[in-house]
């Protein structure tokens, strides 16, 4: 993925990245289900929030069980949508994997046998080993998953900045 300088090949990003086009459906999903996901991982601490200044602080116990309910509601959608979105990114980097590997045996099925007498079998079986599971890392760990991050990142400073912005200034480094 990286020359020697250390800097990414956007060509070989792009070409990894064309390796999902066949399955353009579930990245869609994934990247639907991080927007969802982002908003949410504010929402729960807010409702604490709002259980400890509203009821339980004053003393007011009859409105406590409904927020809590709801609460746990969030919790609950937090979960499947998470667990939806682990589930389709790691679904859409064993696909492209096994597309991969498949063009790889049939590429390796295909060469002479003078390249195998040539070349160490250890080298071409570690090279396509770490290959291909780097491109695994890419789709299962990597590109959805940081855009997710940074989209829960920006949904926190959010919401901080609008709780009290000059808490959130003395937070920030």
């Amino acid at each position: 993925m990286a020359n020697n300088s250390n800097k990414i090949d956007l060509n070989l990003l792009w070409r990894v990245i064309a390796l999902a086009r066949p399955y353009r459906l579930i990245f869609i999903l994934a990247a639907v289900l991080a927007v969802v996901l982002a908003p949410l991982s504010v929402v729960r601490p807010q409702l604490i929030k709002i259980m400890v200044d509203d009821y339980i602080v004053p003393g007011q116990f009859q409105g406590l069980l409904f927020i809590a309910l709801i609460a746990l509601g969030v919790l609950v959608i937090e979960g499947v949508v998470r667990y939806s979105f682990i589930y389709s990114t790691s679904w859409l980097g064993q696909s492209v994997i096994r597309d991969l590997r498949v063009n790889v045996f049939k590429k390796i099925m295909a060469l002479r046998l003078t390249y195998f007498d040539k070349t160490p079998i250890g080298t071409s079986t570690t090279r396509t080993i770490n290959d291909i599971e780097t491109v695994n890392s890419i789709f299962s760990r990597g590109v959805i998953t940081i855009v997710a991050d940074i989209l829960a990142l920006f949904w926190v400073l959010g919401v901080m900045l609008y709780t009290s912005w000059q808490l959130t200034l003395v937070c920030l480094p």
